[in-house]
């Protein structure tokens, strides 16, 4: 059983309080994101669900057992770090094996979850090299890797794809949902990417501030967030937001409305604004529309749309998608 509970976790530097009474269940076999800016409280978190780090308040169970006694090694877990932690002199096989070898397993057993964890990652034809010799998408599939030959009962990932670049990190994301699937194991992972979020998790925890937001399935946060942040910080493009006249019309403080929730016309529509600039991207355009009295709204548009900036276009949002909110950030329910 891979299940984690976090109970009333607090976790204060000083006076500075990083994290505020987080309370979560995380199920077995469930692939978890915890998601948000940076100073939100999502790495620390992490850390103290492995042991590197003391909570103020709070308990953590894994698998229904409190560990806030035992050290990371006790906890039954494996973390793939940022920075993938290689040891230079040894070879990807080394590196993979280490851990087994300081736990005391024999040679064939280490071999054989070696190999394994090779096959997954399609790592076998790179065992004898050592990082030096690797790509930076390898020696994260080899951190990963050695994460994997010590079947843990949780996975915690730590922001496991920032130093690659957008090619490779849309490939190894493909490549740990795999794992995801063929393991069937409980993962936690950190990012600030809310497009690695939406694509990789089960379930999503957005952080802000040390608090939790919300928590949900990735549609169901973009469908329907709780309040302004999630709204804001889930999706791209960015929501819009309008507020005054226009939001009151619809009984909100503020609303928001999808890029892909608004209409262009050359004829007529609900408000009129001009072309700032476009964004031609063969799948989608994007159109950045200056709209008196409301200022720069995002639209998204299938295809390609031709426009230039100056060019006056009238947009009408499709209003059964706006979202709601009232004076303190919160969403309206219709």
């Amino acid at each position: 059983m891979g299940s984690l509970k976090l109970q009333g976790i607090s976790k204060s530097f000083g006076p500075v309080e990083v994290l505020k009474d987080i309370n979560l269940e995380v199920e077995t076999g469930e692939f978890l994101v915890f998601v948000g800016p940076s100073g939100c409280g999502k790495s620390t978190l992490l850390r103290i669900i492995a042991g590197l780090e003391d909570q103020s308040a709070g308990q953590v169970l894994i698998a229904e057992d409190a560990v806030d006694h035992l050290p990371p090694s006790k906890r039954g877990i494996a973390m793939v770090f940022q920075s993938y932690a290689l040891y230079p002199h040894l070879t990807a096989r080394g590196n993979m094996s280490l851990g087994l070898k300081q736990a005391g397993a024999g040679k064939d057993s280490i071999a054989q979850q070696v190999q394994l964890a090779a096959d997954m990652l399609s790592l076998e034809t790179l065992l004898e090299r050592k990082p030096s010799e690797l790509s930076g998408g390898q020696r994260q599939r080899v951190a990963i890797g050695r994460a994997i030959v010590r079947e843990p009962t949780l996975f915690l990932f730590d922001e496991p794809l920032s130093n690659l670049d957008a090619a490779l990190r849309v490939n190894t994301r493909i490549e740990i949902a795999k794992l995801h699937r063929t393991l069937k194991s409980t993962m936690v992972y950190v990012t600030h990417d809310q497009t690695e979020a939406m694509t990789l998790a089960d379930k999503i925890v957005v952080l802000n501030e040390g608090r939790i937001e919300q928590v949900g399935h990735p549609l169901e946060l973009y469908r329907r967030p709780a309040n302004r942040f999630v709204a804001g910080f889930i999706g791209s493009p960015k929501m819009n937001f309008v507020s005054g006249e226009a939001a009151a019309a619809f009984g909100a403080a503020e609303i928001g409305i999808r890029p892909e929730h608004i209409a262009l016309s050359r004829d007529n529509g609900t408000w009129r604004g001009v072309v700032s600039h476009a964004e031609h991207l063969g799948s989608d355009t994007f159109v950045y529309i200056e709209v008196e009295d409301i200022g720069l709204l995002t639209v998204r548009t299938l295809g390609e749309t031709i426009c230039q900036p100056g060019e006056d276009f009238y947009l009408t949002p499709n209003t059964e998608a706006l979202h709601r909110f009232d004076a303190s950030g919160v969403s309206i329910e219709s």
